[in-house]
């Protein structure tokens, strides 16, 4: 019977609810799942899981709460199990050397005991623990691998051929610790680059005599509730609420938004994002593992037990030819009445080589691909990445550098040079490090910048900055903060202003007197390496190259005959992208994605493979198939190569192992080797494409 889930509430508030959940007790529920499972409810904001408790705590807006008594009331602990048919091995324990260890001890130290008793116990004490597994798992899942291995050692044994016992046994813990330590390596390693890299944080502290400082303090050692103080070029350590303070808070890394965004009291912010300018006050509410970038490694790591479509036909496939290879063994015991026979064809088999030698290569894949600066979460997206036809690219931070440039400047007054409105500009910016200020300062040096004396400088937070120059105030910033907020006239200069944002470009306006005084164009160029990496995504096969931007069509068109695109979508709306992936996928596409935000989320669900850019939003990590760690387009192109090699490599040890083991079988089928020569022999072979399979693929330099 399926097991029911006991519930109750024990506390609530009108938007926070926490429940004691029964199903919690079991140590195989998948937290990730059961947390997703009530995220997905609309009006829910957060969901906190402690397991210690064994409680939920949602909290939630407007009237649901019997959508999540629903939910709880539906779950279902298979849904919620995690899939040990998925996972190869467990990478939060170091692979244990103690049955190849006890296994290669008998096998060194049989021939030396001429007791024959003393043979046999010390023979079965060595295969005890494979015995007894291949036992338990005959009684729960048939005939499978591991219980003909058992068998093959037991009738070994029972023949008093305790070399063969012993060297099968041993063989076998050695190519059970070669693949769990490749796993465990690769495991290690994606986890490692997944993990959030904030360390410390600024703790407000207040005394006995109400007196608040500031302590700088581990940020494990944070606590709900606590207050954290966040300074320009701080990253925010915790997801919170602002309680006091403004700033521009920089959210490239967890939204892809390019641009500050600006947060004041009341403003939920987000672990990941870094304060450029102002200083502020955060209530925590999530912390360490319950922040956003911790479920990001979480989802991740859950992730990395996934097979692909080729590991389950693997091991389908060695599960079905069990009973081939004991349909051998008991026809050559009917015919021959020879046990040497029987002993010698239960030696060999196909299931350890087809099992092992294809997850292996796929770990070793996800392992090198992590060294080279390509996360790739599992199996399934290599296999998949060879089969794209169609990839789809949005322009800004992909194809592009993602960084802005002072393409040209503009004076409307004769009596100042284009020169000058640069040093002005780059004279007030040079106090800030936003993109845009940085892009002018870097155009202004390399044109030899001189400085212009200012007053101090006034920040207004996404909109722009404010200052005097010889009694006379000076503006800087976005339209809206001129035209609207200030009131400086664009009359005159507005066909010039649109003919400039239609081509594309960026545009920065300053004022002096009141009046427009000019504009300052940036652009976002185009990667020098682009054109490459698209050369080769369409030399390894792929058919068709998309190009999705908000920019001009003309601006489009010259993108893409810059760089070999065959179609464009342009002047899109964000929420265009995945209707055009779907429409692909619906022709009959298989589709790539590539992209680097938050508004890029529902592209990177709809694809069948999906690529983060590396200065694109980390939270994509939790969306994206594959996630660039370095800012090189051509990580993209390496990763399709390293796709397509890996299957090449996984189909060579499929033919050869299925070529081997079959010489094998008849060879032991017929009396032409002896038990031990196939034990040599199958295990040898396994072995080595074991080793074939972590020697894996290179990628090309």
């Amino acid at each position: 019977m399926p097991q029911t889930n006991c519930f109750y509430i024990i506390h609530e508030t009108p938007v926070r609810i926490r429940y004691y959940v029964e199903l919690l007790k079991n140590q195989d529920i998948d937290q990730n799942r059961l947390q997703y499972a009530f995220e997905q409810i609309e009006g829910v904001s957060s969901v906190r899981i402690s397991p210690k408790t064994y409680s939920i705590i949602i909290t939630f807006k407007g009237d649901i709460r019997n959508k999540i008594k629903n939910t709880l009331r539906n779950l279902q602990i298979k849904n919620l199990k995690r899939n040990q048919a998925d996972t190869l091995s467990s990478s939060d324990e170091m692979p244990s050397l103690m049955g190849l260890v006890r296994a290669g001890s008998a096998l060194a130290i049989e021939p030396f005991i001429n007791d024959q008793r003393i043979k046999a116990g010390l023979t079965t004490a060595a295969a005890t623990p494979m015995l007894w597994d291949g036992t338990k798992e005959l009684f729960t899942d048939g005939l499978t691998s591991k219980v003909l291995e058992s068998a093959a050692v037991a009738v070994s044994i029972y023949r008093q051929d305790y070399l063969a016992a012993n060297s099968t046994n041993a063989m076998l813990e050695l190519g059970e610790y070669i693949e769990e330590t490749t796993v465990q390596k690769s495991d290690e390693l994606i986890k490692h680059l997944a993990k959030p890299n904030i360390k410390t944080a600024w703790l407000e502290i207040t005394d006995e005599q109400g007196k608040t400082s500031e302590q700088q303090v581990s940020t494990n050692e944070l606590q709900v509730g606590d207050i954290i103080v966040v300074g320009a070029g701080d990253t925010i350590s915790i997801d919170g609420h602002i309680i006091s303070g403004d700033a521009s808070v920089n959210q490239v890394s967890m939204t892809g938004e390019a641009e500050p965004v600006k947060k004041s009291r009341g403003d939920r912010v987000i672990a990941g994002t870094v304060v450029e300018e102002g200083r502020i006050k955060i209530w925590a509410e999530q912390v360490g593992a319950d922040t956003s970038t911790h479920r990001i490694q979480s989802y991740i790591e859950s992730s990395l037990h996934e097979k692909s479509a080729v590991q389950l036909k693997a091991t389908k496939m060695a599960d079905k030819l069990v009973p081939v290879t004991l349909g051998l063994a008991a026809s050559s015991y009917i015919f021959t009445r020879d046990f040497e026979r029987v002993a010698a064809v239960l030696q060999a088999d196909y299931s350890c080589a087809l099992k092992l030698a294809t997850p292996v290569a796929f770990k070793s894949t996800l392992s090198h691909a992590g060294n080279n600066g390509i996360m790739i979460k599992g199996a399934k997206s290599i296999e998949a990445l060879t089969q794209v036809d169609t990839f789809i690219f949005d322009k800004t931070g992909t194809l592009t550098e993602g960084e802005l440039e002072v393409d040209d400047v503009i004076s409307f007054d004769p009596k100042w040079s284009d020169e000058e409105l640069l040093n002005l500009t780059a004279s007030m910016e040079e106090h800030y490090f936003h993109p845009v200020a940085e892009a002018i300062v870097k155009a202004a040096k390399t044109r030899g910048f001189v400085h212009m004396h200012h007053e101090e400088v006034q920040f207004i937070v996404a909109h722009g900055v404010k200052t005097v120059v010889d009694g006379v105030t000076v503006l800087i910033g976005s339209r809206h903060f001129l035209e609207e907020d200030e009131k400086v006239s664009f009359k005159g200069h507005i066909r010039q202003i649109n003919t400039l944002i239609k081509s594309g470009k960026t545009l920065l306006y300053i004022a002096y007197k009141g009046k427009l005084l000019g504009t300052i164009s940036l652009t976002d160029k185009v990667r020098d390496n682009a054109a490459q990496a698209i050369s080769r995504l369409r030399a390894s096969g792929v058919k068709n190259m998309v190009m999705l931007t908000g920019d001009t069509k003309e601006k489009a068109a010259m993108i893409a005959d810059e760089l070999g695109i065959d179609k464009i979508y342009a002047e899109l709306k964000p929420t265009d992208k995945a209707d055009i992936v779907q429409q692909f996928k619906d022709e009959g596409k298989t589709v790539a994605f590539v992209g680097d935000g938050i508004n890029d989320a529902p592209a990177l669900i709809t694809a069948d493979v999906s690529f983060s850019m590396h200065r694109g939003a980390d939270i994509t990590k939790a969306t994206a198939d594959i996630a660039l760690l370095k800012d090189d387009i051509e990580t993209i192109a390496d990763a399709r190569e390293l796709a397509d090699k890996t299957m090449k490599l996984i189909n060579a040890n499929f033919n050869a192992t299925v070529g081997v083991n079959t010489g094998i079988l008849t060879a032991a089928t017929f009396g032409l080797i002896s038990p031990i020569t196939t034990a040599v022999l199958h295990n040898g072979t396994t072995i080595l494409l074991l080793m074939n399979s972590i020697k894996g693929v290179s990628l090309r330099h």
